[in-house]
């Protein structure tokens, strides 16, 4: 009886401290998505008081590769993507901004790159018979000291994939980085490979 209600015990605390890691991922996760909505709020306010925007109100926040996708699903969901600018309007534009906010979730960078550079499209032939194809954008970035993967230096990262006939700004399923160094010896087109295999068909 003393040993089952030791393994009781034990089992309680067990739950317990399971319960407590899953409310304070899921906190984190709600205060994470707030700060992100912050970052539009000027806009979302406009709207929400029936203000009228224009495409000067809308340059900076689409400008940001922190904001772009964000500032494009709200003016989407507005029926406003006429304000959207056109020159970024583009899947590598996307793809940046896509990348940027997955590399700020606390697993990985917990930041945004410092700086980011579009290498690539690169195409990955699905059926391995020529007849289809997807895209991926592949990046650059790195962090500044004090940041702990400032001596990285330069990293590879990918988004996508990117299906034909699709619209700039889907949501790419595979993106993702592993932090791999540009000078490891990893190409662009390894790295597109790896994570065709690993992330997206595996998801």
């Amino acid at each position: 009886m003393t040993i089952f209600l030791i393994i009781l015990a034990i089992l309680a605390v067990i739950a317990g401290l399971l319960g407590f890691i899953y409310f304070r991922r899921l906190r984190q996760r709600r205060q994470f998505v707030h700060k992100k909505m912050q970052r539009i709020a000027k806009l979302v306010e406009q709207l929400e008081n029936g203000r009228e925007l224009d495409s000067h109100d809308v340059l900076p926040f689409a400008a940001n590769p922190a904001t772009r996708v964000m500032t494009f699903a709200l003016l989407h969901n507005f029926d406003l993507k006429y304000l959207f600018p056109q020159n970024l309007y583009t899947q590598a534009k996307a793809a940046e901004s896509h990348l940027a906010n997955w590399l700020e979730f606390p697993t990985e960078l917990d930041a945004f790159p410092d700086e980011m550079e579009h290498l690539q499209t690169q195409s990955i032939d699905v059926d391995g018979h020529g007849q289809q194809f997807v895209q991926y954008e592949v990046f650059r970035f790195r962090m500044r000291p004090p940041h702990w993967a400032a001596d990285k230096d330069w990293m590879l990262g990918v988004a996508g994939p990117y299906f034909p006939g699709g619209e700039p700004y889907d949501h790419p399923p595979a993106t993702f980085s592993r932090l791999t160094q540009q000078d490891d010896g990893v190409s662009p087109e390894e790295e597109v490979r790896w994570v065709h295999a690993h992330i997206y068909a595996r998801s």
